[in-house]
C-alpha cells in the first residue's frame, strides 16, 4: 500500500499542474451543479412548474411522483433530468486525468526510470488508475452533495426522492464503477497513442452512450428508474471486469520497455 500512495501521490503532484486538468476537476462538477440549480430556482420563481406538469411531464413519470404533491412532482421531474450528468463527471473527469498521468510518462521518458524501481506493475497500475479515479469520484460525490442541499432549499418537498435508492446507487455505486471504466479504457488507448490530448480524444467516445440516455430521457422515450440504473450496475460492473484483465494484459512491463517508444 506504501508504494500504491506514493505513485497516487507523486501522480497528483504532475498532473495538477496542467491547468486544464484542474479546469476538468473543479470547474465541470461545479457548472453541472449549478446548471439544475438554476433552471429549478428560475422556474420556481416564474411560476412555470404547474405548467411543467400538465404539459411536459411523460405519463411513465407518475410512478415515480407518488405521495408527492403535483408542485413537487414537477420540481423531480424538472431535477431528475440532470441525473446522468452526474454519472458523467465520473467517466469525463477520470479520462483527462488519465491521459496525462499515463501518456504523459511516455512523452516525457519517465516511465522507464519508474519501472527500474522495485515495483510490481499491478502496483504501479493500481496507484495511476487510483490517482485519476478518486479524484472523479469525490468531486462527483461533492457536487452531489452541494445539489443536494441546493435542491433541499428551492424545492424541499423533493428531498426525499433525492436520496433514495434510485439517486443513491446512481451516484454511489454507478458513478466509481464508471469512473474504473474510464481509467481502464484510457490506459489501454495509452498503450497505442503518443499524445495525451489524442488519448483523451479517443477515450472520451466512452460517453457517448450517457449522452444517448440522456437524449432518451429529455425526449422522453427513456425512463430512468431503479430497474435501469440496477441493469446500468450490474452492466458496468461486468464490464469493468473485463477491461481491468484487458488493461492488465496491455500493460506488461516488457511491453511497456520495449514498445512505448
Amino acid at each position: 500500500m506504501r508504494k500504491i500512495r506514493t505513485i497516487v501521490a507523486k501522480e497528483w503532484r504532475e498532473v495538477f499542474k496542467h491547468r486544464f486538468v484542474l479546469f476538468t476537476v473543479v470547474f465541470m462538477p461545479l457548472m453541472l451543479t449549478a446548471i439544475p440549480l438554476v433552471i429549478l430556482f428560475t422556474m420556481q420563481g416564474s411560476g412555470d412548474l404547474a405548467g411543467l406538469a400538465q404539459t411536459d411531464m411523460p405519463p411513465r413519470f407518475a410512478r415515480l411522483c407518488e405521495g408527492l404533491s403535483s408542485e413537487a412532482c414537477a420540481q423531480y421531474f424538472l431535477v431528475s433530468q440532470f441525473m446522468l450528468l452526474f454519472m458523467l463527471l465520473p467517466l469525463a473527469i477520470p479520462v483527462t486525468i488519465a491521459s496525462y498521468s499515463i501518456v504523459g510518462e511516455k512523452t516525457t521518458r519517465t516511465l522507464e526510470p519508474l519501472l527500474a524501481t522495485p515495483i510490481r506493475t499491478w502496483e504501479l497500475l493500481v496507484g495511476k488508475s487510483a490517482a485519476a479515479a478518486l479524484p472523479a469520484i469525490g468531486a462527483t460525490w461533492l457536487a452531489f452533495g452541494v445539489f443536494v442541499a441546493g435542491a433541499s432549499i428551492g424545492a424541499p418537498g423533493i428531498l426525499v426522492r433525492l436520496l433514495d435508492a434510485l439517486w443513491l446507487v446512481a451516484i454511489f455505486v454507478v458513478g466509481p464503477l464508471l469512473a474504473v471504466a474510464a481509467v481502464c479504457v484510457a490506459v489501454m488507448v495509452s498503450s497505442r497513442v503518443n499524445e495525451p490530448r489524442a488519448a483523451e480524444q479517443i477515450t472520451m467516445l466512452m460517453v457517448i452512450p450517457l449522452l444517448g440516455l440522456f437524449f432518451g430521457q429529455i425526449s422522453g422515450l427513456i425512463l430512468v428508474d431503479r430497474t435501469l440504473v440496477l441493469w446500468m450496475a450490474l452492466g458496468v460492473g461486468l464490464l469493468d471486469v473485463v477491461l481491468m484483465a484487458l488493461a492488465i494484459q496491455l500493460f506488461q512491463r516488457e511491453t511497456i520497455l520495449t514498445r512505448w517508444k
